[in-house]
Protein backbone atom coordinates (compact mmCIF):
# COMPACT_ATOMS: atom_id res chain seq x y z
CA UNK A 1 0.00 0.00 0.00
CA UNK A 2 2.81 2.40 0.75
CA UNK A 3 4.37 4.10 -2.50
CA UNK A 4 7.48 2.77 -3.65
CA UNK A 5 8.81 6.95 -4.72
CA UNK A 6 7.41 9.79 -3.61
CA UNK A 7 8.77 12.85 -5.26
CA UNK A 8 11.21 15.29 -3.48
CA UNK A 9 8.68 18.01 -2.09
CA UNK A 10 7.11 20.05 0.70
CA UNK A 11 4.32 18.34 2.35
CA UNK A 12 2.80 21.63 2.86
CA UNK A 13 -1.00 21.16 1.82
CA UNK A 14 -3.84 20.51 4.28
CA UNK A 15 -6.15 18.54 2.12
CA UNK A 16 -6.29 17.55 -1.55
CA UNK A 17 -8.87 17.35 -4.72
CA UNK A 18 -8.69 14.79 -7.11
CA UNK A 19 -11.08 15.50 -10.31
CA UNK A 20 -11.70 18.79 -11.39
CA UNK A 21 -14.67 19.67 -13.23
CA UNK A 22 -17.53 21.67 -12.40
CA UNK A 23 -17.68 20.65 -8.89
CA UNK A 24 -14.43 19.20 -7.99
CA UNK A 25 -12.60 22.60 -9.26
CA UNK A 26 -15.36 24.62 -7.27
CA UNK A 27 -14.82 22.58 -4.29
CA UNK A 28 -11.37 23.47 -4.29
CA UNK A 29 -11.66 27.08 -4.55
CA UNK A 30 -14.31 27.14 -1.76
CA UNK A 31 -12.05 24.86 0.15
CA UNK A 32 -9.05 27.14 -0.75
CA UNK A 33 -10.80 30.78 -0.21
CA UNK A 34 -11.51 29.58 3.59
CA UNK A 35 -7.83 29.33 4.48
CA UNK A 36 -7.08 25.99 3.40
CA UNK A 37 -4.02 24.70 1.53
CA UNK A 38 -5.30 23.13 -1.03
CA UNK A 39 -3.10 20.31 -3.36
CA UNK A 40 -4.85 20.06 -6.75
CA UNK A 41 -4.78 16.96 -8.87
CA UNK A 42 -6.45 16.02 -12.57
CA UNK A 43 -6.18 12.73 -14.86
CA UNK A 44 -5.79 15.76 -17.55
CA UNK A 45 -2.86 17.31 -15.50
CA UNK A 46 -2.56 20.43 -17.10
CA UNK A 47 -5.99 21.75 -15.60
CA UNK A 48 -4.33 21.44 -12.02
CA UNK A 49 -1.78 23.67 -13.43
CA UNK A 50 -4.80 26.16 -14.86
CA UNK A 51 -6.95 26.10 -11.86
CA UNK A 52 -4.20 27.64 -9.66
CA UNK A 53 -3.17 29.97 -11.99
CA UNK A 54 -7.05 30.96 -12.46
CA UNK A 55 -7.65 31.43 -9.06
CA UNK A 56 -4.43 31.61 -7.01
CA UNK A 57 -6.25 35.25 -5.83
CA UNK A 58 -8.67 32.92 -3.78
CA UNK A 59 -6.03 31.29 -1.64
CA UNK A 60 -3.31 28.87 -1.61
CA UNK A 61 -3.44 26.20 -4.32
CA UNK A 62 -0.17 23.38 -4.83
CA UNK A 63 -0.45 21.80 -8.05
CA UNK A 64 0.61 18.56 -8.59
CA UNK A 65 1.03 16.47 -11.58
CA UNK A 66 0.84 12.57 -10.49
CA UNK A 67 -1.18 10.78 -7.72
CA UNK A 68 2.55 10.60 -5.87
CA UNK A 69 2.90 14.13 -6.36
CA UNK A 70 -0.05 15.09 -4.70
CA UNK A 71 0.29 12.28 -1.63
CA UNK A 72 3.51 13.72 -1.23
CA UNK A 73 2.58 17.44 -1.20
CA UNK A 74 0.17 15.92 1.65
CA UNK A 75 0.55 16.54 5.76
CA UNK A 76 -0.09 13.43 7.76
CA UNK A 77 -2.81 12.33 7.87
CA UNK A 78 -3.56 12.78 4.34
CA UNK A 79 -6.91 13.53 3.34
CA UNK A 80 -7.64 13.07 -0.28
CA UNK A 81 -11.12 14.44 -1.52
CA UNK A 82 -12.47 12.30 -4.87
CA UNK A 83 -14.47 14.29 -7.24
CA UNK A 84 -14.53 11.54 -9.88
CA UNK A 85 -17.82 10.30 -11.33
CA UNK A 86 -19.78 7.23 -10.01
CA UNK A 87 -19.07 4.13 -10.60
CA UNK A 88 -15.62 2.46 -12.23
CA UNK A 89 -13.67 5.63 -11.93
CA UNK A 90 -14.02 6.03 -8.53
CA UNK A 91 -13.02 2.37 -8.00
CA UNK A 92 -9.93 3.07 -9.96
CA UNK A 93 -9.10 6.22 -8.14
CA UNK A 94 -9.50 4.40 -4.98
CA UNK A 95 -7.09 1.40 -6.20
CA UNK A 96 -4.11 4.56 -7.97
CA UNK A 97 -4.22 6.18 -4.43
CA UNK A 98 -4.13 3.43 -2.40
CA UNK A 99 -0.47 2.13 -3.77
CA UNK A 100 0.60 6.02 -2.24
CA UNK A 101 -1.40 6.35 1.08
CA UNK A 102 -0.52 4.93 4.19
CA UNK A 103 -1.91 3.80 7.12
CA UNK A 104 -4.23 6.42 9.16
CA UNK A 105 -4.68 8.51 5.41
CA UNK A 106 -7.94 9.14 4.34
CA UNK A 107 -9.91 9.04 1.08
CA UNK A 108 -13.18 11.28 0.83
CA UNK A 109 -15.37 10.48 -1.64
CA UNK A 110 -17.41 13.66 -2.44
CA UNK A 111 -19.15 12.40 -5.57
CA UNK A 112 -22.80 10.99 -6.49
CA UNK A 113 -21.84 7.49 -5.19
CA UNK A 114 -24.33 4.78 -4.96
CA UNK A 115 -24.67 3.97 -1.19
CA UNK A 116 -24.24 0.25 -1.42
CA UNK A 117 -20.62 0.96 -3.26
CA UNK A 118 -19.86 2.81 -0.22
CA UNK A 119 -20.21 0.43 2.57
CA UNK A 120 -18.42 -1.83 0.09
CA UNK A 121 -15.35 0.56 -0.55
CA UNK A 122 -15.75 1.07 3.18
CA UNK A 123 -14.84 -2.16 4.57
CA UNK A 124 -12.04 -2.51 2.01
CA UNK A 125 -10.11 0.54 2.98
CA UNK A 126 -11.18 -0.59 6.40
CA UNK A 127 -9.21 -4.01 5.72
CA UNK A 128 -6.23 -1.84 4.38
CA UNK A 129 -6.00 0.32 7.44
CA UNK A 130 -7.42 3.69 5.15
CA UNK A 131 -9.88 6.16 6.75
CA UNK A 132 -12.68 6.58 4.77
CA UNK A 133 -15.74 9.17 4.44
CA UNK A 134 -18.44 8.86 1.56
CA UNK A 135 -19.83 12.40 1.55
CA UNK A 136 -22.62 13.59 -0.11
CA UNK A 137 -22.28 17.25 -1.26
CA UNK A 138 -25.72 19.09 -2.84
CA UNK A 139 -26.09 22.65 -4.24
CA UNK A 140 -24.67 22.20 -8.04
CA UNK A 141 -21.60 24.16 -9.15
CA UNK A 142 -22.35 27.56 -7.19
CA UNK A 143 -23.15 25.41 -3.89
CA UNK A 144 -19.77 23.77 -4.38
CA UNK A 145 -17.93 27.26 -4.34
CA UNK A 146 -20.72 29.47 -2.28
CA UNK A 147 -21.30 26.68 0.39
CA UNK A 148 -23.21 23.45 -0.12
CA UNK A 149 -24.89 20.60 2.22
CA UNK A 150 -23.06 18.40 3.81
CA UNK A 151 -23.84 14.92 4.29
CA UNK A 152 -20.63 13.20 5.63
CA UNK A 153 -20.84 9.36 6.32
CA UNK A 154 -18.35 6.92 7.97
CA UNK A 155 -16.77 6.37 11.02
CA UNK A 156 -17.13 8.91 13.60
CA UNK A 157 -13.57 9.25 14.58
CA UNK A 158 -12.70 10.02 11.11
CA UNK A 159 -15.46 12.31 10.20
CA UNK A 160 -14.09 14.15 13.59
CA UNK A 161 -10.64 14.70 11.77
CA UNK A 162 -12.42 16.22 8.80
CA UNK A 163 -15.32 18.46 10.52
CA UNK A 164 -12.62 21.44 10.71
CA UNK A 165 -12.73 21.51 6.85
CA UNK A 166 -16.37 20.30 5.99
CA UNK A 167 -18.12 22.96 8.52
CA UNK A 168 -16.07 25.60 6.78
CA UNK A 169 -16.81 25.36 3.42
CA UNK A 170 -20.75 24.64 4.09
CA UNK A 171 -23.44 26.89 3.61
CA UNK A 172 -25.03 28.28 7.00
CA UNK A 173 -28.66 28.78 8.71
CA UNK A 174 -28.85 30.57 12.13
CA UNK A 175 -25.25 30.78 11.99
CA UNK A 176 -25.02 26.88 12.12
CA UNK A 177 -22.64 24.90 8.99
CA UNK A 178 -25.37 22.97 6.72
CA UNK A 179 -23.23 19.68 7.85
CA UNK A 180 -23.60 17.12 10.26
CA UNK A 181 -22.27 13.50 10.80
CA UNK A 182 -25.27 11.20 9.36
CA UNK A 183 -23.99 8.08 9.82
CA UNK A 184 -21.43 4.79 9.37
CA UNK A 185 -20.28 3.98 6.10
CA UNK A 186 -22.65 4.65 3.38
CA UNK A 187 -25.28 6.05 5.43
CA UNK A 188 -24.03 9.97 4.17
CA UNK A 189 -24.50 8.88 0.31
CA UNK A 190 -27.86 6.95 1.07
CA UNK A 191 -29.07 10.68 2.38
CA UNK A 192 -27.66 12.44 -0.33
CA UNK A 193 -29.54 10.46 -3.18
CA UNK A 194 -33.12 10.62 -1.14
CA UNK A 195 -32.03 14.66 -1.31
CA UNK A 196 -31.81 14.03 -4.86
CA UNK A 197 -35.15 11.52 -5.41
CA UNK A 198 -37.14 14.24 -3.33
CA UNK A 199 -35.78 16.55 -5.57
CA UNK A 200 -36.99 15.29 -8.60
CA UNK A 201 -40.55 15.17 -6.98
CA UNK A 202 -40.46 18.66 -6.00
CA UNK A 203 -39.27 19.37 -9.38
CA UNK A 204 -42.28 17.25 -10.70
CA UNK A 205 -44.83 18.73 -8.32
CA UNK A 206 -43.85 22.54 -10.03
CA UNK A 207 -44.03 21.54 -13.50
CA UNK A 208 -47.37 19.77 -12.83
CA UNK A 209 -48.94 22.83 -11.36
CA UNK A 210 -47.22 24.83 -14.26
CA UNK A 211 -49.39 22.72 -16.70
CA UNK A 212 -52.71 23.13 -15.26
CA UNK A 213 -52.26 27.45 -14.98
CA UNK A 214 -50.95 27.03 -18.08
CA UNK A 215 -53.81 25.28 -20.02
CA UNK A 216 -56.64 24.50 -17.98
CA UNK A 217 -56.66 28.28 -16.90
CA UNK A 218 -54.95 29.34 -19.71
CA UNK A 219 -52.37 31.82 -18.15
CA UNK A 220 -49.22 32.47 -19.62
CA UNK A 221 -45.45 31.61 -18.87
CA UNK A 222 -44.90 35.19 -17.59
CA UNK A 223 -48.62 35.31 -15.49
CA UNK A 224 -47.53 32.44 -14.00
CA UNK A 225 -43.83 33.54 -13.13
CA UNK A 226 -45.83 35.99 -11.15
CA UNK A 227 -48.40 33.52 -9.76
CA UNK A 228 -45.07 31.70 -8.34
CA UNK A 229 -43.25 34.75 -7.46
CA UNK A 230 -46.11 35.53 -5.39
CA UNK A 231 -45.29 32.74 -3.30
CA UNK A 232 -41.89 33.39 -2.32
CA UNK A 233 -42.01 34.25 1.50
CA UNK A 234 -44.92 31.92 2.19
CA UNK A 235 -45.08 28.03 3.13
CA UNK A 236 -43.79 27.49 -0.42
CA UNK A 237 -40.71 29.29 -0.37
CA UNK A 238 -37.87 27.43 -1.76
CA UNK A 239 -34.84 27.52 -3.94
CA UNK A 240 -36.51 25.65 -6.92
CA UNK A 241 -39.51 28.19 -6.79
CA UNK A 242 -37.10 30.67 -7.20
CA UNK A 243 -35.63 28.95 -10.48
CA UNK A 244 -39.19 28.40 -11.70
CA UNK A 245 -39.80 32.18 -11.89
CA UNK A 246 -36.47 32.72 -13.38
CA UNK A 247 -37.23 30.11 -16.16
CA UNK A 248 -40.99 31.17 -16.91
CA UNK A 249 -39.95 34.94 -16.76
CA UNK A 250 -36.92 34.24 -19.69
CA UNK A 251 -36.94 35.11 -22.89
CA UNK A 252 -35.58 33.25 -26.05
CA UNK A 253 -32.80 35.52 -27.67
CA UNK A 254 -33.45 33.93 -31.31
CA UNK A 255 -37.38 34.24 -31.35
CA UNK A 256 -38.43 36.38 -28.93
CA UNK A 257 -41.28 33.83 -27.41
CA UNK A 258 -40.89 32.69 -23.82
CA UNK A 259 -37.77 30.58 -23.13
CA UNK A 260 -40.03 27.42 -22.13
CA UNK A 261 -41.59 26.83 -25.05
CA UNK A 262 -38.52 26.53 -27.13
CA UNK A 263 -36.71 24.39 -24.47
CA UNK A 264 -37.59 20.67 -25.50
CA UNK A 265 -39.68 18.80 -23.64
CA UNK A 266 -37.52 15.91 -22.45
CA UNK A 267 -36.16 15.55 -19.21
CA UNK A 268 -32.97 14.34 -18.25
CA UNK A 269 -31.75 12.12 -15.42
CA UNK A 270 -28.08 10.97 -13.89
CA UNK A 271 -29.68 8.46 -12.32
CA UNK A 272 -30.04 9.13 -8.26
CA UNK A 273 -33.71 9.22 -8.44
CA UNK A 274 -33.71 5.97 -9.76
CA UNK A 275 -31.77 4.68 -7.06
CA UNK A 276 -34.00 6.20 -4.76
CA UNK A 277 -36.94 4.53 -5.86
CA UNK A 278 -34.82 0.88 -6.12
CA UNK A 279 -34.25 1.77 -2.74
CA UNK A 280 -37.52 2.08 -1.54
CA UNK A 281 -38.23 -1.29 -3.14
CA UNK A 282 -35.79 -2.91 -1.68
CA UNK A 283 -36.38 -1.37 1.80
CA UNK A 284 -40.45 -1.83 1.47
CA UNK A 285 -40.85 1.92 1.46
CA UNK A 286 -43.34 2.99 -0.83
CA UNK A 287 -41.69 6.22 -2.42
CA UNK A 288 -44.91 6.71 -5.11
CA UNK A 289 -43.72 10.86 -5.92
CA UNK A 290 -40.35 10.26 -6.19
CA UNK A 291 -41.02 6.80 -8.79
CA UNK A 292 -43.99 8.56 -10.59
CA UNK A 293 -41.22 11.84 -11.12
CA UNK A 294 -38.69 9.79 -12.29
CA UNK A 295 -41.36 7.60 -14.64
CA UNK A 296 -42.35 11.06 -15.76
CA UNK A 297 -39.19 11.99 -16.69
CA UNK A 298 -39.10 8.62 -18.90
CA UNK A 299 -41.80 8.84 -20.74
CA UNK A 300 -40.42 12.58 -21.71
CA UNK A 301 -38.11 11.05 -23.66
CA UNK A 302 -40.08 8.13 -25.39
CA UNK A 303 -41.03 10.81 -28.21
CA UNK A 304 -42.15 8.10 -30.74
CA UNK A 305 -44.68 6.28 -28.18
CA UNK A 306 -46.16 10.78 -27.55
CA UNK A 307 -46.00 11.05 -31.28
CA UNK A 308 -48.16 7.83 -32.57
CA UNK A 309 -50.55 8.22 -29.36
CA UNK A 310 -50.89 12.21 -30.08
CA UNK A 311 -52.19 11.26 -33.13
CA UNK A 312 -55.22 9.26 -32.85
CA UNK A 313 -55.79 11.55 -29.57
CA UNK A 314 -57.07 14.90 -28.93
CA UNK A 315 -55.43 17.42 -27.35
CA UNK A 316 -56.04 18.43 -23.84
CA UNK A 317 -58.37 20.55 -23.09
CA UNK A 318 -58.23 25.04 -22.67
CA UNK A 319 -59.93 27.74 -22.80
CA UNK A 320 -60.03 28.02 -19.33
CA UNK A 321 -63.31 25.96 -18.52
CA UNK A 322 -64.09 22.87 -16.78
CA UNK A 323 -65.85 18.88 -17.64
CA UNK A 324 -68.84 20.80 -17.17
CA UNK A 325 -68.05 24.10 -20.19
CA UNK A 326 -68.50 26.52 -16.88
CA UNK A 327 -65.46 28.69 -16.76
CA UNK A 328 -62.72 28.69 -14.19
CA UNK A 329 -62.25 30.82 -11.23
CA UNK A 330 -58.91 32.51 -11.89
CA UNK A 331 -58.32 33.36 -8.08
CA UNK A 332 -59.63 30.03 -6.79
CA UNK A 333 -57.55 27.71 -9.02
CA UNK A 334 -54.46 29.37 -8.10
CA UNK A 335 -55.52 29.05 -4.21
CA UNK A 336 -56.10 25.20 -5.06
CA UNK A 337 -52.61 25.06 -7.02
CA UNK A 338 -51.41 26.97 -3.63
CA UNK A 339 -52.92 24.04 -1.60
CA UNK A 340 -52.29 21.24 -3.70
CA UNK A 341 -48.86 21.91 -4.53
CA UNK A 342 -47.70 22.38 -0.67
CA UNK A 343 -49.82 19.56 0.51
CA UNK A 344 -48.37 17.12 -2.19
CA UNK A 345 -44.80 18.86 -1.52
CA UNK A 346 -45.46 17.40 2.77
CA UNK A 347 -46.10 14.45 1.07
CA UNK A 348 -42.81 13.90 -1.11
CA UNK A 349 -40.67 14.54 1.99
CA UNK A 350 -42.74 12.62 3.99
CA UNK A 351 -41.70 9.49 2.05
CA UNK A 352 -38.33 10.29 1.34
CA UNK A 353 -37.59 10.58 5.40
CA UNK A 354 -39.98 7.42 5.79
CA UNK A 355 -37.14 5.80 3.66
CA UNK A 356 -33.89 7.82 5.27
CA UNK A 357 -35.27 6.38 8.61
CA UNK A 358 -36.04 2.87 7.17
CA UNK A 359 -32.68 2.54 5.93
CA UNK A 360 -31.44 4.00 9.42
CA UNK A 361 -32.58 0.57 11.12
CA UNK A 362 -31.77 -1.66 8.28
CA UNK A 363 -28.25 -0.87 8.42
CA UNK A 364 -27.97 0.62 12.15
CA UNK A 365 -27.00 4.27 11.26
CA UNK A 366 -29.35 5.63 13.94
CA UNK A 367 -29.67 8.87 11.32
CA UNK A 368 -30.84 12.14 13.03
CA UNK A 369 -33.79 12.99 10.88
CA UNK A 370 -34.35 16.58 12.60
CA UNK A 371 -30.48 17.18 12.00
CA UNK A 372 -31.13 16.29 8.48
CA UNK A 373 -33.94 18.51 7.59
CA UNK A 374 -31.63 20.47 9.42
CA UNK A 375 -28.74 20.92 7.23
CA UNK A 376 -30.89 20.86 4.09
CA UNK A 377 -32.32 24.26 5.02
CA UNK A 378 -29.32 25.50 2.87
CA UNK A 379 -26.81 25.26 0.32
CA UNK A 380 -28.86 22.31 -1.47
CA UNK A 381 -31.19 22.05 -4.35
CA UNK A 382 -34.35 21.78 -2.29
CA UNK A 383 -33.70 24.05 0.59
CA UNK A 384 -37.08 25.71 1.51
CA UNK A 385 -39.18 26.93 4.26
CA UNK A 386 -41.34 23.34 4.48
CA UNK A 387 -37.73 22.16 6.16
CA UNK A 388 -37.84 23.93 8.94
CA UNK A 389 -41.23 22.70 10.37
CA UNK A 390 -40.20 19.15 8.96
CA UNK A 391 -37.08 19.86 11.45
CA UNK A 392 -38.98 20.78 14.17
CA UNK A 393 -41.43 17.82 14.07
CA UNK A 394 -38.55 15.34 14.48
CA UNK A 395 -37.16 17.48 17.14
CA UNK A 396 -40.26 17.05 19.14
CA UNK A 397 -40.84 13.83 18.19
CA UNK A 398 -36.94 11.61 17.19
CA UNK A 399 -39.56 8.58 16.70
CA UNK A 400 -41.89 9.90 14.67
CA UNK A 401 -43.44 6.98 12.63
CA UNK A 402 -44.09 9.19 9.84
CA UNK A 403 -43.78 12.44 9.04
CA UNK A 404 -47.87 13.16 8.64
CA UNK A 405 -48.38 12.10 11.84
CA UNK A 406 -47.24 15.53 13.48
CA UNK A 407 -49.96 17.16 14.38
CA UNK A 408 -49.01 20.85 12.92
CA UNK A 409 -48.43 19.10 9.49
CA UNK A 410 -51.39 16.80 9.44
CA UNK A 411 -53.30 20.04 10.13
CA UNK A 412 -51.46 21.96 7.82
CA UNK A 413 -52.75 18.68 4.82
CA UNK A 414 -56.38 18.80 6.37
CA UNK A 415 -56.76 22.82 5.77
CA UNK A 416 -55.42 21.81 2.07
CA UNK A 417 -57.47 19.03 0.98
CA UNK A 418 -60.04 20.36 -0.58
CA UNK A 419 -57.46 22.62 -2.74
CA UNK A 420 -56.06 19.91 -3.76
CA UNK A 421 -58.66 17.15 -4.26
CA UNK A 422 -59.97 20.85 -6.49
CA UNK A 423 -56.87 20.53 -8.14
CA UNK A 424 -56.18 17.40 -9.07
CA UNK A 425 -60.13 17.23 -10.54
CA UNK A 426 -59.21 20.24 -12.75
CA UNK A 427 -56.30 18.35 -14.50
CA UNK A 428 -58.37 14.76 -15.06
CA UNK A 429 -61.16 16.92 -16.10
CA UNK A 430 -59.05 18.88 -18.70
CA UNK A 431 -56.91 15.82 -19.94
CA UNK A 432 -53.18 16.89 -18.48
CA UNK A 433 -51.32 14.32 -16.74
CA UNK A 434 -50.75 14.93 -13.08
CA UNK A 435 -48.62 11.69 -11.87
CA UNK A 436 -47.28 13.04 -8.64
CA UNK A 437 -50.22 15.78 -7.93
CA UNK A 438 -52.47 12.76 -7.64
CA UNK A 439 -50.22 9.57 -6.15
CA UNK A 440 -49.39 12.12 -3.42
CA UNK A 441 -53.12 12.77 -3.21
CA UNK A 442 -53.68 9.08 -2.79
CA UNK A 443 -50.78 8.20 -0.33
CA UNK A 444 -52.62 10.78 1.85
CA UNK A 445 -55.99 9.21 1.26
CA UNK A 446 -54.64 5.56 2.30
CA UNK A 447 -52.43 6.32 5.38
CA UNK A 448 -55.89 7.55 6.41
CA UNK A 449 -58.13 4.88 5.59
CA UNK A 450 -59.78 3.07 8.22
CA UNK A 451 -59.72 -0.60 6.00
CA UNK A 452 -57.83 -0.54 2.45
CA UNK A 453 -59.15 -2.55 -0.64
CA UNK A 454 -56.32 -5.13 -0.30
CA UNK A 455 -58.35 -7.65 1.95
CA UNK A 456 -59.40 -8.67 -1.60
CA UNK A 457 -55.99 -8.82 -3.01
CA UNK A 458 -55.03 -10.98 -0.53
CA UNK A 459 -58.32 -12.95 -0.76
CA UNK A 460 -57.11 -13.63 -4.44
CA UNK A 461 -53.86 -14.51 -3.56
CA UNK A 462 -55.13 -17.45 -1.67
CA UNK A 463 -57.18 -18.62 -4.14
CA UNK A 464 -54.78 -18.82 -6.81
CA UNK A 465 -51.42 -19.67 -5.12
CA UNK A 466 -52.79 -20.91 -1.30
CA UNK A 467 -50.56 -17.89 -0.30
CA UNK A 468 -52.71 -18.13 3.21
CA UNK A 469 -54.09 -14.66 4.72
CA UNK A 470 -54.78 -13.29 8.35
CA UNK A 471 -57.87 -12.51 9.81
CA UNK A 472 -59.38 -9.19 12.01
CA UNK A 473 -61.21 -11.02 14.24
CA UNK A 474 -58.41 -13.62 15.82
CA UNK A 475 -55.13 -14.28 15.49
CA UNK A 476 -52.96 -16.65 13.41
CA UNK A 477 -52.74 -17.63 9.32
CA UNK A 478 -55.43 -19.20 7.22
CA UNK A 479 -55.45 -20.86 4.26
CA UNK A 480 -59.32 -21.94 2.22
CA UNK A 481 -59.93 -24.79 0.66
CA UNK A 482 -61.29 -23.00 -2.33
CA UNK A 483 -61.54 -25.65 -4.96
CA UNK A 484 -62.70 -28.56 -2.20
CA UNK A 485 -64.92 -28.30 0.79
CA UNK A 486 -64.42 -24.23 1.19
CA UNK A 487 -63.10 -25.64 4.90
CA UNK A 488 -60.95 -22.65 6.30
CA UNK A 489 -57.65 -23.70 8.18
CA UNK A 490 -55.06 -22.92 10.22
CA UNK A 491 -52.26 -23.09 8.88
CA UNK A 492 -50.14 -20.64 11.81
CA UNK A 493 -51.42 -21.28 15.52
CA UNK A 494 -51.93 -17.23 16.88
Amino acid sequence: MTATHLPERASTADIGVTGLGTMGRNLARNLASRGHVVALHNRTTQRAWEVAAEHGDEGTFVPTDSFADLVASLQRPRKVVLMVPAGAATDETIDELTHHLEFGDVIIDAGNAHYLDTRRRSERLRRLGLQFLGVGVSGGEQGALLGPSIMPGGDRSTYATLQPFLDSIAARVDGQPCSTYIGPDGAGHFVKMVHNGIEYADMQLIAEAYDVLRVALGAGPHEIAEIFGSWQGTELDCFLIDVTVQALSAVDDATGSPLVDVVADEAGMKGTGLWTVQAGLALGVNVGAISEAVSARLLSGREHLRSLHAQHSSPPASAAATGSGQRLDRDAVVAATRSALYAAKVVAYAQGFDLIRTAGEEYDWDVDLAAVAGIWRGGCIIRAALLEDIRAAYGADPGLAILLGDPALAAALSDRLEGWRTLVGIAVAAGLPVPVLSSTLAYYDSVRAARLPTSLIQAQRDIFGAHTYRRVDRAGVFHRDWSGSGEERVIQPA
